[in-house]
């Protein structure tokens, strides 16, 4: 229901348009008598919609707008005006007001005015809601890891949001690399501003230009009409251009221009056009080796690698895998109105022994692939065969002997049978877990396998 404060020194006026607007079942309407208490009204009450009347004592129409565009930035404010004072609403609307009617006003040009004003209220709001949960969804906390890369990950990301620094997010496919990029848009002083993504990869090279500079009408055969690029679209905003190092040399020529001078030129066209914008790029290519080959421009590269942000894939930071696993089980549970679901010790075994080519985005297809199909609330290493269409990967490095082991058991076994495969070398012992050396000793201390003592162990796996 929609909330209308009125707001009229004349009681009279009040009670007609009360009337009036209240033959509309869907508004709620609350009367306020002056412009003191309409303010008070105002920061006590949630409201949609003000309707005021210019002239009133001591706090007029005028000081009405200004406190509720104070109060409630999105807020809707009508004015009444009366003989002589047309002028008056004009200037109220060049403080923020939505329109103005005159007295005595026509009752259904009256109904329509308020139902618009309510209409822009209502998108202003959604809007922001939309906005809130799309900030919600990318937040840091959102970023799920505990390793020690994703922990140093989250610590990059919190110091160069706010900045207005280029960054190269570099990762295989399925790492996560857009919503790194994501994170960084939303938490930065752009948040409020739109954030363009564009797949270079997924484009062909007569499409490239077009897409990120747009063109002019007849620039070539299919160009119909003329067409901004996103660098227009996105002017004070983000881009996010993916999978960069796909990028054709020619089209790396004009992105060395933008980022350097923030001008551009439409296909077909010789005027120079600027934008303000924030690149932030991914890949999951070696620029460097792209560069030796020649298919990369150096001068590009050093421009883009401002800020250089490495996502290890998930066999290097299998520790996650839990926490990961338990995000999109509750992820999954709520997007498709199921109860939540949990994997055994020894199915996480499985996990933990599997190499993840697809890595974080395999994962999360494979968790929901086990909770759609698996009718039990328990989900075992049987019970993985849905999901795995190859076939479950052989499990390697837990004893066969045990399979109700708890996941700290698993975890265990899992360290003592990597340690003794590679002769005790903790070092080794740690990159085949996925794990830095400091955490292989934290783990070795806390199961007694390495007293306190052994720091001397410690600095021999570093």
């Amino acid at each position: 229901m929609a909330e209308i404060l009125l707001v009229d020194d004349e009681i009279n006026v009040r009670r007609s348009i009360a009337n009036q607007l209240s033959r509309n079942k869907s508004y709620h309407i609350t009367q306020a008598e002056s412009g003191k208490q309409a303010i008070q009204l105002l920061k006590e009450k949630s409201i949609d919609l003000v309707i005021t009347d210019l002239i009133m004592p001591n706090i007029d129409g005028i000081e009405v707008l200004k406190q509720a565009k104070k109060i409630h930035p999105t807020i809707e404010v009508i004015v009444i005006t009366g003989e002589g004072t047309v002028k008056t609403g004009v200037e109220a609307m060049k403080l923020g007001a939505y329109d103005y009617i005159e007295k005595p006003h026509d009752p259904e040009k009256f109904a329509l005015l308020v139902e618009k004003a309510l209409e822009k209220t209502r998108a202003v709001k959604e809007i922001k809601y939309l906005r809130d949960e799309l900030k919600d969804k990318y937040k840091f906390e959102n970023i799920v890891g505990n390793s020690e890369p994703m922990n140093k990950i989250l610590k990059l990301i919190a110091q160069v949001a706010h900045t207005d620094s280029t960054v190269l997010i570099c990762g295989e496919n399925g790492t996560g690399k857009e919503l790194i990029a994501r994170a960084i848009q939303m938490n930065s002083l752009r948040s409020n501003q739109v954030m363009l993504t564009v797949n270079l990869g997924a484009l062909s090279e007569n499409l490239i230009d077009s897409e990120l500079f747009g063109h002019e009408k007849y620039a070539f055969t299919t160009a119909l009409k003329e067409k901004k690029g996103l660098f227009e679209e996105a002017d004070l905003g983000t881009i996010f251009l993916d999978e960069v190092g796909d990028t054709p040399l020619q089209t790396q020529v004009r992105l060395l221009r933008v980022i350097e001078q923030g001008e551009f030129k439409r296909v077909g066209s010789n005027k120079t056009l600027n934008t303000n914008v924030r690149i932030i790029a991914a890949t999951n290519k070696n620029i460097e080796e792209e560069i030796k080959k020649g298919n990369f421009r150096e001068d590009l590269y050093f421009r883009l690698n401002v800020i250089p942000i490495h996502i290890p894939p998930l066999r290097e930071r299998k520790e996650d895998i839990p926490l990961l696993v338990n995000h999109f089980v509750h992820k999954i549970a709520r997007a498709n109105n199921i109860e939540a679901k949990a994997f055994s010790a020894s199915a996480l075994s499985i996990f933990f022994d599997y190499d993840w080519p697809g890595n974080v985005r395999e994962l999360q297809n494979i968790v929901e692939r086990t909770m759609i199909l698996c009718n039990k609330n328990i989900i075992d290493t049987e019970d993985l065969s849905i999901s795995f269409p190859q076939g479950v990967p052989k499990l390697q490095h837990v004893s066969e002997n045990r399979p109700d082991m708890t996941l700290e058991e698993m975890e265990k076994w899992l360290i003592l049978n990597t340690l003794e495969k590679n002769d005790n070398n903790q070092k080794v012992t740690a990159q085949k877990l996925g794990i830095s050396t400091t955490t292989l000793w934290r783990k070795l201390k806390q199961y007694g396998i390495l007293t306190s003592e052994s720091e001397a162990e410690k600095e021999k796996a570093n």
